[in-house]
């Protein structure tokens, strides 16, 4: 998929405050843990880190399904202190409808309103909600700076 942008100090706060030699493995670490909660088919994951400040992610492995590797390239990028997401992973399976398309939250959005953006109708916003599951555990607790999937509409 190539390189997603995320807000750097939006997100989940699962880093401590350490020395950069400690971060370094330890960021590592907190990553596979908070992904492994929400039980993606991803064989040989790996995240390792670039960039001057280590804000870019980059993460390799093997998705069995595309929506699973969207979901990871999500749920690493909505982690306060990651900027970029650079997605190197293989899908055992890509599915034959186009890719999800990202939206980065911004204020005074809501589900719906970003479901009739996409989808013409807002009434389509449990579309979303689903497609962002687990991240998402409530319909109204999005905040400014996370990044949703918006997935195709099956036809």
């Amino acid at each position: 998929m190539g390189l997603f942008d995320f807000v750097k100090n939006a997100g989940a706060k699962i880093f401590g405050r350490k020395t950069d030699d400690e971060k370094r493995g330890e960021k590592e670490a907190a990553i596979k843990n908070f992904v492994s909660e929400f039980k993606l088919d991803i064989k040989d994951f790996s995240v390792t880190f670039e960039g001057d400040d280590e804000e870019i992610a980059v993460l390799s492995g093997e998705a069995n399904s595309q929506e699973a590797k969207e979901k990871l390239i999500l749920s690493v990028g909505n982690i306060e202190g990651i900027a970029q997401v650079d997605d190197r992973m293989t899908v055992v399976e890509p599915e034959p409808k186009p890719e999800s398309q990202f939206h980065t939250v911004v204020r005074g959005d809501s589900l719906s309103k970003i479901a009739k953006k996409f989808y013409g109708n807002a009434m389509k916003y449990p579309e979303i909600f689903d497609a962002n599951k687990p991240m998402l555990k409530d319909p109204n607790l999005i905040y400014p700076g996370q990044v949703l999937r918006i997935p195709p509409l099956d036809e």
